[in-house]
């Protein structure tokens, strides 16, 4: 992982003085509501429903144990004993006394944490695979380029105040697990006919109330040109972006408005006045960020464990765990280990003090000390010896993480919703709940296969509902609480958009018309497909057939 240098460190410490004073004046009446308001988003607090709500960066999804256990620390000192794991593989704290955001921020600094740039419109925390650096289809490992971009956009000048806030995804491997197609640039790892490592750049994605899939702008970059190159769409960006209207000032808005042509005529213009300046990457520095993310001391192992494949045999449920939560490693021997935070009955992503503290352990016993954070709200354990898989199964099932359901359709992913955000048209966590209720046949969930299912509470789209192959999305009817129905949405090279299957449904009837989804699914499915196989295939008549012809002879 990235470590600190004195200059990064004064950073943090030197904000975390300064919004201390701000915070002081304000509480004091010496700052306005208005005038201190940007100044805590820029320190990522929000004001939400009830609360405050702090979210903290995790770079790329990557903590340190130690890291891990200062967050249970704040969760235990400052919150109400947990904390939530988001789909920008951050973490947010939602009941933090305001007084007390200082004294959490100053902790943070102190193992080279910082909420920077988590909130306002400017560059927010840059997103990767969170199989980076182990997973067998990589090319190259994409964790050096995103502390590449982190260290280029963090305090950047020019990128401060953006038409609207900005996201940037990164995806090493054959298989885009980083959701780039839907950010507002998605970079790939590509290689040239001369077998030359560069980038492939796709702009104007993104979700939200105009959902829209990117478009590739370059097909190939020469791996030195990315800040560059990046440098030049922010600019083009920040010129032309609409600043009149917010729901219209994301980068998407502007790519479409333009056509990507053209959008990428002006960042070629644009970064030909940039191209072999002084942000070229030199071999020396790509080579030096390189050096912050080399291979942890693996023992040389077989590449299966003669007792790893004798537990599997013996035990079904850890098969079928092994079968869902474990993830192929490059390296023979081990394995990364997703830990569910999906159990039925707690809140996707949300994790307690106790929990951290206790998968900061096993970090430390069986991980070289390491956690990743997805973007589907779960915790990962990177570099496991297979030999050490049943181990962390058992531990794994003390601590209510080892519900085998990566992938199915109780992996939800869902926002806080109307329990706790001011923006959410409706509630999500119920909703999540009552699905997961309905689906508690193990053996049924592994026979339909990979589902993805996401809930939002409002069109903001933080659950990413538009990419769930059934997407639920909260909406305000005459001040209750309904929710709109899409399938076949998906994330990955084919990334598509959700189509909306009809008139919304009250609370009490979502888990109903899931489940009606799925019967859909199993009668038309042909051997072992995929739901989205039969989707495609099929389309959206007999979903809406069947749900419609339930509803109307339901009233």
């Amino acid at each position: 992982m990235y470590i600190y240098d004195d200059y990064d460190q004064q950073l943090v410490d030197q904000r975390v003085v300064q919004f201390r004073d701000q915070t002081r004046r304000f509480l004091a009446g010496e700052l306005s509501g208005e005038e201190y308001r940007p100044l805590r988003l820029q320190n990522g607090l929000y004001i939400q429903r009830y609360a405050p709500m702090l979210r903290v960066a995790i770079p790329y999804g990557h903590l340190r144990s130690d890291q891990l256990r200062v967050l249970a620390q704040i969760a235990r000192k400052y919150d109400r004993g947990y904390g939530h794991f988001t789909t920008r593989q951050n973490i947010q704290f939602n009941w933090p006394k305001l007084e007390d955001v200082p004294d959490i921020l100053a902790d943070l600094a102190r193992v080279q944490m910082h909420a920077v740039q988590t909130s306002g419109n400017c560059i927010r925390n840059t997103t990767t695979d969170q199989f980076a650096g182990v997973a067998y289809d990589e090319l190259i490992d994409p964790r050096p380029w995103c502390e590449i971009i982190r260290q280029w956009s963090t305090f950047h000048p020019e990128f401060a105040y953006l038409p609207r806030k900005f996201k940037i995804a990164v995806s090493g491997s054959l298989q885009d697990r980083a959701a780039t197609w839907v950010h507002d640039i998605g970079v790939h790892v590509v290689k040239n006919a001369a077998d030359e490592v560069g980038f492939k750049l796709i702009v104007g994605g993104g979700l939200g109330r105009t959902p829209m899939v990117g478009a590739v702008i370059r097909d190939f970059l020469p791996r030195e040109h990315l800040l560059s190159y990046l440098d030049a769409v922010l600019r083009v960006y920040n010129r032309y972006g609409r600043r009149d209207n917010k729901y219209k000032a994301r980068i998407k808005i502007l790519v479409k408005a333009m056509t990507p042509e053209a959008f990428a005529a002006k960042v070629e213009a644009e970064w030909a006045h940039l191209k072999d300046g002084p942000m070229t990457l030199t071999q020396a520095e790509i080579d030096r960020m390189a050096g912050f993310f080399t291979k942890p001391a693996y023992e040389p192992l077989a590449v299966e464990d003669a007792g790893f494949n004798q537990k599997k045999a013996e035990s079904k449920a850890f098969a079928r765990w092994v079968e869902r939560n474990v993830f192929k490693h490059k390296q023979p021997g081990y394995a990364a280990v997703t830990l569910s935070l999906k159990a039925t009955g707690i809140a996707p992503g949300d994790a307690t003090d106790a929990q951290l503290d206790a998968v900061a352990d096993l970090a430390d016993r069986y991980a070289f000390g390491e956690v990743r954070v997805s973007h589907e709200q779960n915790l990962i354990l990177a570099d496991v010896r297979q030999a050490d898989l049943w181990a962390v199964w058992q531990a794994a099932k003390q601590l209510g993480f080892a519900t085998p359901n990566i992938g199915l359709i109780t992996d939800i992913v869902c926002c806080p919703g109307g329990d706790f955000c001011d923006l959410a048209n409706a509630k999500s966590i119920p909703i999540a709940e009552s699905i997961q209720r309905v689906f508690d046949d193990q053996d049924y969930l592994f026979d339909l296969g990979d589902i993805d299912l996401n809930i939002s509470g409002c069109m903001n789209s933080c659950g990413h509902h538009h990419v769930g192959h059934i997407g639920i999305l909260g909406v305000d009817k005459s001040g209750s609480e309904w929710y709109q129905v899409s399938l076949g949405g998906r994330q990955g090279h084919d990334a598509s958009l959700g189509k909306v299957i009809g008139p919304s449904f009250a609370q009490d009837d979502v888990p109903g018309v899931v489940k009606q989804i799925i019967d859909v699914f199993v009668e038309h499915r042909r051997g072992d497909e995929r739901f989205l196989e039969v989707f495609d295939r099929v389309g959206l008549d007999p979903f809406k057939a069947r749900i419609y012809q339930k509803e109307r002879a339901h009233g």
